[in-house]
């Protein structure tokens, strides 16, 4: 028994915009509880661009479905004529990339959790400048520390600016990923002061 391929189109169409329609959800759901749906244009857009998407393929499978009730019969029909395999096996194609999409979010929680995805530009800016002043601070004592040859003080502001910017960092990974081991992937290039020449004293023999 041969399948159609508008069947094949209607069945794909039906699963991306359930997977999309669930995508909106997921993005818009936690914006409208954390008030940023108009605040944060960027997570608004994109849930609006899923949106459309959603509608868009869902309405290609009932126009599809709709003459098998004898509903929407011209459309319908010259829908199904229209749909060969290269759009079913488009259709085949999108519906697996939406079920690995929700596959994946299982592994990757901590990433799009709640509205973590499209955090508040102005909280980053906050979260950065905290940075900023957790390490920056702590080089300045360390380095007035070092000038007044105050070794112990120096090691510990050094100390205390690596602890300061570790945490803050970590929030920004999300609690889930509080055990992240944060080292660079290559050795940092590290480059030791020049040595100035020595001068000779004026006043010393050769």
């Amino acid at each position: 028994m041969s399948i159609d391929a508008w069947v094949v189109g209607m069945v794909g169409n039906a699963i991306i915009s359930v997977a999309y329609f669930l995508i909106v959800l997921a993005i818009a759901l936690p914006l409208a509880r954390s008030n940023q749906l108009r605040s944060n244009p960027l997570g608004a857009a994109t849930a609006a661009i899923f949106l459309t998407c959603a509608v868009h393929h869902g309405a290609h499978s009932v126009h599809l479905l709709l003459p098998t009730f004898g509903l929407d019969n011209e459309q319908g029909m010259a829908m199904r004529l229209a749909w060969g395999w290269p759009l079913a096996i488009w259709d085949v194609l999108g519906a697996f990339v939406g079920v690995y999409y929700w596959s994946l979010r299982r592994n990757y929680g901590y990433i799009v959790q709640g509205a973590q995805l499209f955090t508040d530009l102005r909280q980053r800016e906050q979260q950065a400048l905290e940075l900023n002043d957790a390490v920056l601070q702590g080089l300045v004592v360390a380095k007035m520390a070092l000038d007044l040859d105050d070794l112990p003080k120096a090691r510990a502001a050094l100390s205390d600016s690596i602890a300061a910017g570790s945490e803050i960092i970590t929030n920004l990974l999300g609690s889930d990923r509080s055990e992240t081991v944060l080292l660079r992937s290559d050795a940092a290039d590290v480059k030791r002061p020049r040595r100035s020449p020595d001068r000779r004293d004026p006043s010393a023999g050769e």
